[in-house]
């Protein structure tokens, strides 16, 4: 990706390279939004979102602050890297 340039707002998707559990499927659920209304709010595509729901790619730090702060919670309660759901 040398020489690419990513749009304001967005990040390059960094492959995950261990199993992140997070609870934003859940949340989003919990809150009536679509993932393109998610992808919105945080200024990225709503595959971005599908992605890190998915577990195959893993938040920028900006981006898992933003997500932990639209939902009212820490990163610590978003996402989980020890392996417990």
């Amino acid at each position: 990706m040398a020489g690419t340039t990513v749009p304001r707002g967005h990040s390059r998707l960094v492959p995950a390279t261990s199993t992140m559990k997070n609870m934003v499927a859940a949340l989003r659920s919990t809150r009536g939004l679509s993932q393109g209304e998610l992808a919105e709010a945080m200024g990225v595509s709503r595959q971005t979102i599908n992605s890190i729901e998915r577990g195959r790619y893993d938040p920028s730090l900006p981006l898992a602050l933003a997500l932990a702060r639209f939902f009212a919670t820490s990163v610590e309660a978003l996402f989980d890297d020890t392996g417990h759901p």
